[in-house]
């Protein structure tokens, strides 16, 4: 369940933001996919009504309810900074501020965390505490920064081994294999019974 800012990950989502701001289309006020959750700061002091479109007229900013936003943003782990990769990618760190310093510093942070969360994962796995596991990896999953663990399931097998700890890589191999596969089933099955 997404309760934090769709946009920072840092905050908890206070605000609708109307990613399509209703200045621009007011006909899309209420449509659902045009309403993200978003926390005050970057609702009401980042985006406001800003929607930058190209010379098409297609809007420059990543659409989190239609887009991965790893298509268009690499985030660098250890440095906590989002690079773009599209020029989406870029109008959106801009837009929104993404790598301002407390943005980065919490994600640095985060980065250090997780590692670290996913090390006490795995031993808990091995283990055969599966409780204890299964908690750390609901932490993992809702924890702020939430994209510093997602960044991590998508390196390059070449890059993890220059980026992450020794320790974190047969953790990160597991859970990539499906190791956590039961906590992400119990999660699905929450948010559809409704909490």
């Amino acid at each position: 369940m997404a309760t934090r800012c769709m946009y920072c990950e840092d905050s908890l989502g206070t605000d609708i933001d109307h990613f399509q701001p209703i200045a621009n289309a007011p006909l899309r006020a209420f449509e659902w996919v045009n309403q993200l959750l978003a926390c005050s700061h970057c609702n009401s002091n980042e985006k406001r009504d800003a929607y930058p479109c190209d010379a098409d007229g297609l809007c420059l900013l990543v659409d989190l309810s239609r887009e991965d936003p790893a298509e268009h943003l690499t985030l660098l782990l250890a440095a906590g900074v989002y690079e773009p990769r599209t020029p989406k990618g870029e109008t959106t760190i801009e837009v929104f501020k993404l790598n301002r310093p407390d943005l980065v510093r919490g994600r640095r942070n985060a980065f250090i965390s997780t590692e670290s969360n996913l090390q006490s994962w795995y031993r808990r796995h091995q283990e055969g505490n599966e409780t204890r596991a299964d908690r750390i990896a609901t932490a993992l999953r809702e924890s702020p920064f939430a994209d510093v663990l997602r960044a991590m399931e998508r390196l390059p097998e070449r890059v993890a081994v220059i980026v992450l700890e020794e320790e974190t890589l047969p953790a990160l191999e597991t859970w990539l294999t499906g190791g956590f596969s039961r906590v992400v089933r119990d999660l699905n099955s929450s948010s559809e019974k409704g909490g």
